[in-house]
């Protein structure tokens, strides 16, 4: 196999994750997309990648033809790729790997979802499909139930209290709070989270994040062109694993085996320790989720996460700080672009020019996830 080439973040840009009822689809992604453009004296890209995961359910197919076209860029290679929750990181993989096989020199990536187009139970059915759908929806069971799941194991067997994992959307409500992105800007109390309505025993409404439209666009290139930026970002590692989309065969409940593999990769392509790490975006769908996350990509032991921020670790000024976004929590949660949302975030604090939380960083790592962990990519970058 041939060398890998070096690929640069060069272009960023990101809608407000909001209800985005009166603006379509093709809209929302060239929002988002332009303003990457913008940012790279708008140098066409050779190829546009786009991450969805719902738009067959709820919208419409063929979305790379018709956002490029949209957007001005017909005669470019053009693709969707689709991960469930994690679609957003698996196309600015693939839009990486297009670039660093050589096949390329510049890609526009996409993430784009509209969850709040169609009635929620449309929606939700739709989401549903992330797990298996043969083994686990067929008896009812929905995505929140999975999770709950896994949050009703996990306290029990490491004796984690109900009010050290709420403090979780209490953090991040602090960090979305500032974020001119985020769709729920307001802080909460630890109150609001423990009295809210049970969605999925022991899950309540604040525990789980809002359903969200928005787009995110990152303009990546080769080493050659980077120089259409004044601050390149280099992504300096990747990785994606998938495990089981159903829980009953997994080997563990309390440790996302994809989430650990992939971050294991994505270290190792950047030759790097997961002790450099100084800022991350992870995957906080449920407070369940950013706890399993944090300790299967080893920012805390098995049982600990919890425990670590009710104690102050992870919050801004700590080193890794995370999700100072606000995370899926406060940020939002539009599936297919989250993982391109957390890249945009990553790169512009590593720029400097974060409009929210900022925390000077050299190194940062996103990690986006599809399903319940069943199909994770985590990315490196470097200033």
């Amino acid at each position: 196999m041939g060398a890998v080439r070096r690929v640069y973040v060069a272009g960023v840009g990101m809608t407000k994750v909001d209800k985005h009822t009166e603006t379509s689809l093709r809209d929302l992604a060239a929002e988002a997309a332009f303003k990457a453009l913008d940012e790279v004296g708008n140098e066409k890209p050779e190829a546009v990648v786009v991450g969805n995961m719902l738009s067959s359910l709820i919208e419409q197919e063929n979305l790379a033809a018709l956002i490029a076209d949209h957007i001005g860029l017909r005669g470019v290679c053009g693709l969707k790729v689709e991960g469930a929750c994690g679609s957003g990181g698996v196309a600015v993989l693939a839009g990486y790997s297009m670039i660093a096989s050589g096949l390329y020199d510049r890609v526009l990536v996409i993430g784009v979802e509209k969850l709040l187009e169609r009635p929620t139970p449309d929606t939700l059915r739709g989401l549903a499909y992330a797990a298996d759908a043969d083994y686990e929806l067929i008896y009812g069971v929905s995505f929140a139930g999975l999770n709950a799941l896994i949050m009703r194991y996990y306290m029990s067997k490491y004796d984690v209290r109900r009010e050290e994992l709420a403090l979780w959307s209490v953090i991040m409500h602090q960090n979305g709070a500032k974020n001119p992105y985020a769709q729920l800007r307001n802080e909460i109390t630890l109150e609001t989270v423990l009295s809210s309505p049970v969605v999925a025993d022991p899950i309540r409404l604040y525990d789980a994040c809002p359903l969200s439209d928005g787009a995110a666009a990152v303009y990546i290139t080769s080493e050659d062109w980077k120089k259409v930026s004044d601050t390149p970002i280099l992504v300096a590692g990747v990785g994606n694993a998938v495990d089981s989309p159903d829980l009953s065969s997994r080997v563990s409940l309390d440790e996302f085996y994809a989430s650990r593999i992939s971050a294991e990769k994505a270290l190792r392509t950047a030759k790097l320790d997961i002790k450099d790490i100084d800022v991350a975006e992870i995957h906080d769908a449920y407070t369940i989720t950013a706890a399993v996350s944090l300790e299967s990509i080893g920012f805390a032991e098995k049982g600990k996460a919890a425990k670590l921020w009710s104690e102050g670790r992870f919050r801004p000024g700590d080193k890794p700080t995370i999700n100072p976004s606000g995370g899926l929590k406060s940020r939002g949660h539009p599936v297919g672009a989250t993982g391109v949302y957390q890249v945009v975030e990553v790169a512009m604090q590593l720029r400097g020019d974060f409009p929210g939380v900022s925390v000077p960083s050299e190194i940062g790592l996103t990690q986006n996830i599809g399903g319940v962990g069943s199909n994770v990519t985590t990315i490196v970058l470097r200033r």
